[in-house]
């Protein structure tokens, strides 16, 4: 068995994964790039896949750096089956649909910009339509949790909780070769232990190989409670200032722990009266979606809805849909919590809210997730005097918090405590880290070989491993 690491290798964008045998190929996960805009587009509409030689796709989560080129993947003549949970199946639907019209927006806008204003840009076409999509619904099967199924000749498949986000799933492919048999365990996007609204992350037993994430592995997240004071700490700082907080956030599972720490500073008191919009229709689209999946929420949160007090709900909380609603935010002077997409302030109506917003010392602006090199969110936590948006280099005087603690993803104390979870129930041999950058593997696989894991590798992009 051959594991070929296309994606997301020492890096945390553009999610492949190659497992190759003797009679199947499957490909874990097939994500979108995210960085520099020329970069990004050249890698996705590349691949690094022939759709020709794959069994089957398996997709461990919604999130776009992890399926978002499943389009270009059917486009190019893919035609198998891609295996998901139904929670992801869904998510999907309009998560991807919401991609491609994001994409033919932006393209309109700057080579709008570039024809009237002579914007310093390349002209841009989108990667996929909503017909692309439709054709990923169609080879969509959906399994739950914890049944196993076969997805190619000798491989099965089976599904873990990867308390991530909304049907998040930890994949367990069961390989038989020459009268052995072998477990490749792929984490995805390992979420981390007893924050709300979802269940804590499962292990998968028997594990002989481990595919493991490392996005945090050399640093600690500060408690969630600690960063509901500080949310609110900031809430009231900017509203003292008579200003806005943007808070660029992936409308999946982000963008609801948000509201869901907002919703109890608010019944604590501890947080002045203001409106908070979410302006992401697609955020809209995604809390709907969460409602239709009880069986992902812990105990608590499942109690809440049982009760018809919706975590996602409360006075003077807005959704907004409507474009031209959007642009009367910017244009109003009073204070407010703006949460938009995208997460990594590459695309959607966020970069309309920064644009309007981060050359005012007044406003605020709250970075909740991890941002990847060369993207606008990484070059704002990195407090740069100017940034570049739409073309236009413009100075950044907003105020610019980091607020990691909100993050989904396991931190260092995590990702070892699920590795040597897998060794007590497995006979695990070798761990590759993917989906983390190479200072973060680096000091992640050094914490992991003092615990005595001896086969330890960061693969480089392309690279293989004999298993």
């Amino acid at each position: 068995m051959q594991i070929e690491f296309i994606g997301a290798a020492q890096t945390v964008t553009g999610s492949k994964h190659l497992i190759r045998t003797k009679h199947a190929a499957v490909l874990l996960d097939c994500g979108l790039f995210q960085g520099r805009r020329r970069e990004s587009i050249q890698i996705n509409q590349n691949l690094g896949i022939d759709p020709r030689e794959l069994t089957a796709v398996v997709l461990s989560h919604a999130h776009i750096d992890h399926s978002g080129a499943l389009p270009m993947l059917v486009k190019k003549g893919y035609d198998g089956p891609i295996f998901m949970t139904p929670a992801t199946r869904d998510l999907c639907a309009v998560m991807l649909e919401d991609g491609a019209l994001i994409q033919a927006q932006d393209a309109r806008y700057i080579n709008r910009s570039i024809e009237r204003d002579g914007a310093d840009m390349d002209p841009v076409q989108p990667l996929y339509t909503a017909a692309d999509v439709v054709r990923v619904l169609e080879r969509a099967v959906c399994i739950p949790y914890h049944r196993t199924l076969p997805v190619g000749r000798g491989v099965d498949l089976t599904f873990y909780d990867a308390g991530h986000v909304l049907g998040s799933a930890i994949t367990a492919l069961d390989v038989e070769e020459d009268g052995k048999r072998r477990r490749v365990v792929f984490t995805g996007d390992l979420g981390r232990q007893r924050i709300p609204i979802l269940r804590d992350p499962e292990v998968a037993p028997g594990a002989s190989v481990l595919i493991s994430e490392s996005t945090y592995g050399d640093r600690l997240h500060k408690p969630i409670e600690q960063m509901e004071d500080e949310l609110g700490e900031v809430l009231t700082r900017t509203h003292a200032r008579g200003g806005k907080l943007i808070i660029p956030s992936f409308a999946l599972e982000r963008a609801q722990e948000v509201l869901y720490a907002i919703k109890s500073l608010r019944l604590a008191g501890r947080m002045p009266k203001m409106p908070v919009y979410v302006d992401s229709p697609l955020t809209v689209k995604i809390t709907d979606v969460f409602r239709l999946h009880p069986e992902c929420f812990d105990t608590e949160t499942r109690e809440l809805i049982e009760g018809r007090e919706s975590p996602f709900d409360f006075e003077d909380l807005r959704y907004v849909s409507d474009k031209e609603d959007s642009k009367a935010i910017d244009a109003s002077d009073e204070p407010c919590v703006i949460i938009s997409a995208s997460g990594m302030c590459e695309a959607g109506r966020v970069v309309h809210h920064l644009k309007a917003t981060l050359e005012s010392e007044k406003n605020t602006i709250a970075i909740v997730g991890f941002q990847a090199s060369h993207t606008l969110g990484r070059r704002i936590v990195e407090r740069r005097k100017r940034v570049r948006i739409f073309g236009v280099e413009r100075d950044l005087r907003a105020e610019v918090v980091v607020l990691n603690g909100f993050s989904a993803h396991a931190d260092q104390a995590d990702l070892l405590a699920y590795a040597k979870a897998c060794r007590e129930q497995g006979p695990l041999e070798t761990i590759a880290l993917v989906h983390g950058e190479p200072r973060a593997q680096d000091v992640l696989r050094g914490k992991l070989r003092e615990d005595g894991f001896a086969r330890v590798e960061a693969p480089a992009p392309e690279a293989r491993i004999e298993v």
